[in-house]
C-alpha cells in the first residue's frame, strides 16, 4: 500500500517491515519505506527525518570538476537537447555575490565554491542556469522558457533566496536577474 503526501514523497507501508525505515531517490522522487504498523504521526516524523538524512548525504557530495563537466553534459541531454555544450566547467572561489557564471563566446561556466555542500538539485539548477545562457544571453521569456523543463526550478531557487536571505546577499525575484 502506498499513500501520498505530496507528489514528491512516496510512502510505502509493508506488513513484513518490522522495525526498520529507509529512503531513497527514484527520479524526481522520494521514496520512503516503513513499517504497516507505523502511526500518521510516527510516519510524518519518519518521513522529515529521511528527507533530512538524505539531503545530508546528497549535500556531502562534491563533484571535481571533471565530473561537473560531465553532469553538465548530462543536464543539457536531459533538459537543453544537448545544444548547451560547454567547452569547461570548474568549480572558483571568487565568486562571493553570484551562484555561477558563464562566458558564451568562450563557452566557460563558473560555479562558485559557495554551493559545494548544497543538494544536488540546488548545483543542477544553477548548471542547467548557466548552459541555459550558453544559447540564451539574457533573463528573458526565452531564457526562463530553458529552464521550465527542470523540474525543481522553483524549489532550488527558494533554496537559494533562503540561503541569500540568511546570509544576507542580494536575490532574486520573479522577472529580476538571479545570483547565479
Amino acid at each position: 500500500m502506498a499513500a501520498e503526501l505530496d507528489s514528491a514523497v512516496e510512502v510505502r507501508r509493508s506488513a513484513r517491515r518490522k522495525r526498520t525505515v529507509s529512503a531513497y531517490r527514484e527520479g524526481d522522487r522520494t521514496i520512503v519505506l516503513i513499517p504497516a504498523r507505523m502511526s500518521q504521526a510516527e510516519e510524518r516524523r519518519w518521513v522529515a527525518r529521511m528527507l533530512d538524512r538524505l539531503a545530508a548525504q546528497e549535500s556531502r557530495r562534491v563533484l571535481g570538476d571533471e565530473a561537473l563537466t560531465v553532469r553538465a553534459r548530462e543536464l543539457s541531454d536531459a533538459y537543453l537537447g544537448g545544444r548547451a555544450r560547454p567547452a569547461v566547467v570548474r568549480w572558483v572561489t571568487n565568486q562571493n555575490s553570484r551562484w555561477g557564471s558563464c562566458t558564451p563566446a568562450e563557452g566557460s561556466i563558473r560555479l562558485s565554491h559557495r554551493l559545494q555542500g548544497m543538494p544536488e538539485y540546488v548545483v543542477d539548477y544553477v548548471l542547467l542556469h548557466e548552459l541555459a545562457h550558453l544559447l540564451e544571453a539574457g533573463h528573458g521569456p526565452v531564457f526562463w522558457a530553458l529552464l521550465a523543463a527542470y523540474p525543481r526550478t522553483e524549489r532550488a531557487r527558494g533554496y537559494l533566496e533562503g540561503v541569500a536571505a540568511a546570509a544576507h546577499l542580494p536575490h532574486a525575484r520573479s522577472g529580476e536577474q538571479a545570483p547565479a
